[in-house]
């Protein structure tokens, strides 16, 4: 929504960011299909593009086949191969690195498995850093990198992507932002969120969560992250801690300890130890392999496994109906290890939907897993990275491209 008194070039800046966003998240567009999507005249929407093309964001081009008489509308498509950022992600046990191209395509990732190993920042800044100057190398030469983003499984301070808490790994005030970017030295912030956060607005913006405004988004991986949708906006709370939805307690008096250090945590109830731990089998499995391996036995017929997944249905069918009676989404998403715990657990939870949730609030919402599977927090990171050049996209690119021809530029003759 434009404040009133705006002027013509805040307007321009404004309406030039909202129609690279359309054609970041959505793919060729044709100018008639802008031009309604925005509320703007065609003759508006072809100085826009214009303005685009010229910066090089963008292309334009007749449609392969309009199948109607006339001169057919020229479509708009973002540059995925000339602007790229870096996106990255850190899980427990899994670190992911990848070049996102304008319009989201992924270009080139790299991965690497994260020991537990406890405090482990200069090796998780070093593996990043140095995936990112490989996938730098291969990148082609008039590529431009226009912001770089991460997701990390703890609380993020907003801003300069502190880690204030990351309870599975032992992370207190580690300076992860800042200490990324000094190693990447690409003379670019690191934007940092946390990753059941940026989770959430990716499956808004790319995944099942396309269409509503309101949802709730439930991240597995040792533990449970959230994220929750409030008409369009990710709800961050008073100093961007908020969503910590594994930390909703379901069990207070005879819960499982969690690592946040308290006892029934919606967590310790459905993380992944909880579910190996009913099925009978700490003593063999552990990480994501061993809840896909309870997933599949349950899927077999095994009776402690299938018990185990109606156990974690029950304790999570408890949180969504918490989450569904006091948001009233109108989708609830389960992500990471949840995507493949749900569709064994998916009766118990419907069980506690029905007999816990109000019926107004439990008659539209909808229980999906995410489209965008394990990729959903590094679409997040990538996003995250986009979002100064999606605000405002040709000052942003005259920032970034004037920094690098300073840099490439010879040293002047004395």
């Amino acid at each position: 929504m434009l404040k009133a008194g705006r002027s013509q070039e805040e307007i321009r800046r404004h309406n030039l960011g909202v129609l690279l966003r359309h054609v970041h998240l959505g793919g060729p567009l044709s100018r008639t299909a802008l031009a309604d999507r925005m509320g703007l005249n065609r003759s508006t929407i072809m100085g826009l593009t214009g303005d685009l093309a010229s910066a090089g964001l963008v292309r334009e081009e007749l449609p392969k086949d309009t199948g109607k008489a006339g001169r057919p509308s020229l479509v708009v498509r973002p540059e995925s191969g000339r602007f790229h950022v870096m996106a990255f992600d850190v899980r427990v046990d899994r670190l992911v690195a990848a070049r996102v191209g304008l319009g989201g395509t992924i270009l080139d990732r790299r991965e690497a498995v994260r020991p537990r190993a406890g405090a482990d920042l200069d090796d998780v800044v070093g593996t990043l850093a140095a995936f990112a100057r490989e996938m730098d190398r291969e990148a082609p030469s008039d590529s431009v990198c226009v912001g770089v983003g991460a997701a990390y499984c703890g609380m993020i301070r907003p801003g300069d992507g502190m880690v204030r808490f990351g309870p599975n790994m032992g992370w207190v005030d580690q300076a992860f932002g800042t200490e990324l970017g000094l190693r990447l030295g690409l003379g670019l912030p690191v934007a940092v969120g946390n990753e059941a956060h940026l989770g959430a607005l990716a499956e808004l913006e790319r995944g099942v969560g396309v269409g509503f405004q309101n949802l709730v988004y439930l991240h597995g991986d040792v533990g449970v992250g959230g994220g929750i949708i409030v008409g369009g906006k990710l709800l961050d709370g008073d100093g961007g801690y908020g969503c910590e939805l594994g930390h909703m307690m379901v069990n207070p008096y005879n819960g499982r300890p969690c690592g946040c250090g308290s006892r029934g945590c919606l967590e310790a109830e459905v993380g992944e130890q909880a579910l190996i731990d009913a099925a009978g089998r700490s003593s063999e499995l552990t990480g994501r392999e061993g809840v896909r391996a309870v997933v599949e036995a349950a899927d077999r017929g095994d009776p402690a496994a299938t018990e185990a997944l109606l156990r974690i249905g029950d304790w999570l069918g408890i949180g969504v109906a918490n989450l569904i009676n006091l948001f009233n989404p109108g989708l609830v998403i389960f992500g990471g290890m949840l995507r493949e715990v749900y569709p064994g657990a998916a009766a118990q939870v419907h069980r506690r939907v029905e007999a816990n949730v109000l019926v107004i609030s439990r008659e539209r919402v909808r229980l999906r897993v995410s489209a965008l599977g394990d990729d959903a927090t590094l679409v997040g990171a990538a996003e995250l990275a986009f979002s100064e050049l999606l605000a405002n996209p040709l000052e942003v690119l005259a920032t970034r491209t004037g920094r690098i021809e300073t840099e490439a530029a010879p040293p002047a003759s004395r």
